[in-house]
Order: C-alpha cells, then structure tokens, then sequence
C-alpha cells in the first residue's frame, strides 16, 4: 500500500444542483488527449461525494490518482459534486461554494475516516488551490478545517476509533463467515435463545 501523507479536496466543476455520478466523472477524465480529454486511465479521484452525501469510490486507495500534479502519489483525492453557481437568467456563473449540509456532513465523516486509517492530522487536509493556480475547491479548506472540522473531529475522534474498529471487525466476521454481520449477530441471538 502507498504511504498516504495529505488529504486534497475538489469540486467537480458542475453547476450548483446539478447531481453527477463518479462512473460520469470516469468517462470525463478517460476522454483519450486526442479527443482533448485528460487521458487518464481511469477517474482521477478516490472518492466523489454526491449531493445527497452519498458517497462513491473512484480509483481504489492502493493506486496513486490523477487529480493534483505533483501530489498524486502520497494522498487521496476526495471531490465533491458542484463548484459553480448560476448568478443571473443568461447562465452566467461564478465559482462558489455549493456544498449541501448533507455533503459537508460526508466529507467530515470520510476526511475523519481517512485521517485515523492513515494516522493522519487535520494539517494534512488541503484544498487543490493551494497546489494549483485554480478556484477548486471553491472554498478555503484550510480556513473550514480549522473553524469547522478540527473541533468536531477532536471532539468526536474516540468514538470515531471506536466506530471505525467495529466497522473494520463486522468486516472481518463477514469475511470469515461469508455471512452479512447482522446475519450473524441474528444467529448468535436465536442460538441463546434456545439454550
């Protein structure tokens, strides 16, 4: 496995509303230079958060991204649907800040997620602007993660552990198993039951 080392944020570029699947970011980014698309291989994100905070893999975690130049290989690229709002009835837009409730929600709980896997601190988590001359992601990461995520984060990072270690041992027992968790825990509770 790579040696994660930051956390890098994005917007999609996409109209404020407009929802947008991981699989259609795929196709964007794997359009060959030729056809003047990026030419990747695959999306250039780990993970996209949709508008409802559903949450979708792209690359796996083990394969380095294309999504910041030169800090692809040691981080993990997290985009989050929107980037662009409308500002007048002629379509005329402007870069803002478009995230839903239900998206910031998402992305707290998967940077959470991703700093205890990767033993990492809230100073790892870093805004694609701060690397490249572009408005992605539409907001100052740096300022949210001080005023916003880092409180919450060391306020809820020990039941975090905690939830994380059960999640990782429901995996665990299914594997084994082969058997959903709460099929398992189902069959444990009737065999009581009956003794």
């Amino acid at each position: 496995m790579r040696k994660i080392t930051e956390i890098i944020i994005h917007c999609s570029d996409t109209q404020e509303g407009r929802d947008v699947t991981a699989d259609e970011i795929r196709t964007w980014h794997m359009v060959p230079k030729e056809k003047g698309g990026p030419g990747f291989r695959d999306i250039g994100y780990h993970e996209v958060i949709r508008l409802d905070g559903t949450v979708e893999h792209g690359r796996p975690y083990a394969d380095v991204g294309a999504h910041c130049e030169g800090h692809n290989t040691n981080s993990i690229g997290i985009c989050y649907i929107g980037g662009r709002k409308i500002i007048d009835n002629e379509g005329n837009w402007q870069w803002a800040d478009t995230r839903t409730k239900a998206q910031t929600d998402s992305l707290r709980r998967q940077l959470a997620w991703h700093l205890l896997k990767w033993k990492l601190t809230p100073a790892c988590i870093h805004g694609h602007r701060e690397y490249a001359n572009k408005a992605c992601p539409c907001f100052d990461v740096k300022q949210w993660v001080e005023e916003d995520f880092a409180p919450w984060f060391e306020a809820n990072k020990e039941g975090l552990a905690r939830a994380m270690a059960a999640a990782v041992a429901m995996n665990i027992v299914e594997e084994y198993f082969g058997l959903p968790y709460n099929s398992i825990l189902d069959f444990i509770h009737g065999f009581k039951k009956k003794e």
